[in-house]
């Protein structure tokens, strides 16, 4: 990830076209940052072109002594670094990838920085353009972006400079580059830094302008003497000089963002009320952890060295994907880019009774997708808890209409049917369909019943169904964590028999007692989430709904009750599927789904619904209608954030990450998701995961772990402990260590590469019950490095 050093002012030098002047200003900056009294570092990553006319090369004769410049990667032939490499006949296997290609970079500038301990500066100059595509042909402000290193914009002076430049600066901006200085040249004719000076000044940006250098005579001897002289002039140490300027403010802005990280703890703590979080238990500043940003699975975070040449910065794995909102990784462009495009084209637009394309293609893709076969209509709203109050009012709508008349008193007594440990969200209506606890509050008003359900989990590599003491206690086990799942092959178990008189006598019983009159059963399917991230056995779910849908006479209620699925956790293949109706054999009348549906940019919900229930509002009375909403409802930029999320989960869905991982969850073929005998690709598992089979089979077996699951992308760790519960502190301590940055190759000095760097976890816990969590693009490596760290924590506890 990033990299920040107190004594070494780093800036990455980025043009707005080819031939604009990087080398120049590069050369310049270094000149004037030597001449002021500072140790001064120079890199070219990629040079291409003859050896004798490489950039670094030029530093060095210009510079002289006090400039250290180096070289990674060189190509003779003059043009893009893309092109070089394929005219070059160099094969695509033997090229560094761009994780490579950065970490070289990152180890270079850790080099540098351990070399000295004076106030120094360093330049790192790109190729060509901004866009310029890299030795794999990715843009260059993509790849360079884990480094996310301070920049400094070579401005266009030419013909079309200007637009060239702010385009350029658009583009850098787009993905969250810092740009502390626009330099480019005066031209006499086009006169473009008077426009771009006033330009970004509004955008709080300097410009620096300086005479473009003199041109070349073809006289070696006369060239080289006049370009000396020429730098010499525009990089004088002397206070008013255009260059001098420029390094004072680069020393200024670097010396701004790390005041600002050291002062954002204690700051924090005088301005900010946190969520989840008890301030009185705060000891201090220390305990606040400051994030100078996101990329991929990680966070960038402030914290001292030991060393003056230690970074201040660095990485820590998102390890609970941002409170499940993750789906392919922190300041994903093309999701950005999709913001953009639709704020650039709509900023927001009021909803009710118009349309705009990207509400309308995500709402036929919602329906046609996890409200497949049974959803007509979806309904927007801006986050899961306020999607969930919506689903209840058309639940409590739907059953009251079929119910026949109703007076107001029996209207507000309506209560739902849930599980023990659900959670629907912390606004008021979402808390009173939860029983009372932790996360509930003083006006909470529990209405309804929740069965203790069974649940799932591995014990002793075990697949093993554990029954509440309604049930009996014991356990069913099973060899495949494909046998617990398959529910159709379940429904004529003993086990469904025993569920299926235990729910029918419970809620006859219930339909007797008139304290609520019960209308509704909302479930989290599969994984309660944040009542401790329960498993529950789907058979149960399973013949849960088919109780409340049995036909009049046999059922305990006079109705048929609707059935709303709260997938804002689980939904949109979090767990590896795209919706939980398949797995459990049945749909919904309502779902929820938000947090993954936008891929963790920006808040947006949607209740899908059947037709049904849609026509339970419809008629010509404006009383009738659903009157809920918000301001900002099907706001565009979600929207269209949220279509480009599916459809880049729809490529996924065919990588080879998300293969490999199903075949390792194939009971048959444990490890190969391809069948090289048939030269056939076998169907996926039900269900699977992209945590490891093994790794987690083993962790089960410990002395110290009760249970663990996994499913898709989440991975839960329950430990034993004699004070379970949510306030318990065991996992959290348990896993404290993970916090600390360790790596697992220590030799190796990559920044960025998980698994070779040293990097800390970020983790949220539930009491006794610790979980992790993946994008759906995390790579597989990272998997792996991070379960060898859980191991090895748990290993460690037991000693």
């Amino acid at each position: 990830m990033s990299l920040l050093f107190k004594h070494l002012r780093v800036h990455q030098i980025f043009g707005a076209n080819t031939d604009v002047g990087k080398t120049v200003f590069a050369t310049a900056l270094s000149i004037a940052s030597k001449n002021a009294g500072h140790q001064v570092f120079y890199l070219k990553p990629v040079s291409t072109g003859a050896p004798e006319d490489a950039d670094d090369l030029k530093i060095r004769r210009f510079a002289q002594s006090g400039v250290n410049a180096d070289c990674l990667f060189r190509f003779s032939e003059p043009v893009s670094p893309y092109l070089a490499v394929r005219m070059e006949g160099v094969s695509p296997n033997t090229l560094p990838t761009d994780k490579t290609f950065v970490n070289a970079i990152s180890s270079h500038i850790k080099t540098c920085a351990g070399t000295t301990t004076k106030a120094s500066h360093m330049y790192v100059e790109t190729a060509g353009g901004v866009h310029s595509p890299t030795l794999l042909g990715t843009s260059q402000a993509d790849c360079y972006r884990p480094l996310f290193l301070p920049t400094i914009l070579v401005g266009d002076s030419k013909l079309g400079g200007i637009s060239s430049t702010i385009s350029a600066y658009e583009s850098l901006v787009l993905r969250g580059y810092i740009i502390d200085s626009i330099l480019l040249f005066k031209d006499p004719y086009y006169l473009n830094h008077e426009y771009l000076v006033p330009y970004f000044a509004e955008r709080n940006v300097v410009v620096h302008a300086v005479d473009p250098p003199p041109s070349l005579t073809g006289n070696a001897a006369e060239d080289e003497r006049t370009t000396a002289e020429y730098y010499a002039s525009i990089a004088s140490t002397h206070g008013s000089s255009v260059l001098s300027q420029a390094i004072s403010s680069l020393d200024s802005a670097h010396a701004k963002r790390i005041e600002e990280l050291e002062s954002m703890p204690s700051r924090s703590l005088q301005s900010i009320w946190w969520p989840f979080v008890q301030h009185g238990a705060i000891s201090g500043p220390s305990e606040i952890t400051p994030i100078d940003s996101a990329h991929s699975d990680f966070f960038s975070i402030y914290k001292p060295g030991d060393a003056s040449s230690s970074s201040v910065l660095s990485p820590q794995l998102d390890g609970s994907s941002s409170w499940w909102t993750q789906a392919v990784g922190h300041a994903n462009p093309r999701l950005t880019l999709a913001a953009a495009r639709a704020a650039g084209r709509y900023g927001h637009v009021m909803f009710p009774k118009n349309a705009h394309l990207p509400a309308l293609k995500l709402a036929e893709t919602l329906v046609a997708g996890p409200g497949r076969d049974w959803a007509s209509r979806a309904f927007f709203s801006d986050n899961g808890s306020t999607g969930m109050e919506v689903a209840i009012k058309m639940a409590l709508r739907d059953y009251g209409v079929r119910s026949g008349s109703w007076t107001q008193h029996r209207k507000k007594s309506l209560g739902i049917i849930g599980l023990k440990g659900s959670y629907h969200g912390d606004t008021m209506g979402a808390m009173d369909a939860c029983e009372e606890g932790v996360y509930t509050c003083e006006w909470h008003n529990a209405k309804g019943f929740w069965f203790d359900p069974p649940t799932v989990g591995k014990k002793a590599d075990k697949v093993t169904i554990t029954q509440p003491s309604a049930l009996g206690g014991d356990s069913v086990v099973f060899e495949h964590l494909q046998e617990a799942y398959d529910v159709s092959k379940r429904m004529d178990s003993e086990l469904a028999t025993r569920y299926r008189e235990y729910i029918h006598t419970t809620l006859s019983k219930l339909a007797e007692n008139k304290t609520h009159d019960l209308a509704a059963l909302v479930l989290e399917p599969l994984v309660m989430g944040a009542g401790g991230m329960i498993f529950v056995d789907p058979l149960f779910q399973r013949i849960l709904i088919d109780t409340v849908r049995l036909p009049t006479g046999l059922s305990p209620f006079p109705v048929r009750l609707p059935v709303i699925f709260d997938e804002v956790f689980v939904g949109l293949h979090r767990l590896g599927m795209e919706s939980t109706s398949p797995l459990l054999g049945t749909t919904p009348d309502i779902s929820c789904h938000a947090k993954i549906l936008t891929g963790g940019l920006l808040p947006l919900a949607i209740t899908l619904t059947s037709e049904r229930v849609f026509q339970a509002f419809n008629s010509t009375d404006k009383a009738d209608a659903l009157l809920h909403g918000h301001s900002y409802t099907a706001h565009p930029i979600g929207c269209e954030v949220a279509n480009e999320t599916l459809a880049i989960i729809g490529e996924l869905k065919e990588s080879k990450n998300w293969k490999d991982a199903q075949g390792r969850w194939t009971p048959e073929k444990k490890w190969s998701f391809f069948d090289e005998v048939n030269g056939t690709t076998a169907p996926p598992p039900t269900v699977w995961s992209l945590w490891d089979p093994g790794f987690v089979g083993e962790l089960s077996k410990m002395d110290s772990v009760e249970e663990v699951m996994a499913l898709g992308t989440v991975f839960v760790v329950k430990l034993k402990a004699t004070d379970a519960g949510y306030l318990s502190n065991l996992a959290e301590s348990t896993f404290l260590p993970l916090r600390e940055a360790t790596t697992t190759n220590p030799g190796d000095l990559g920044s960025v590469a998980p698994g070779r760097a040293p990097y800390s976890v970020h983790f949220r816990t539930l009491g006794n019950v610790a979980y992790f969590m993946t994008s759906l693009n995390t790579e597989a490596e990272v998997i792996r490095d991070l379960e060898d760290r859980i191991w090895g924590v748990l290993t460690s506890s037991r000693t």
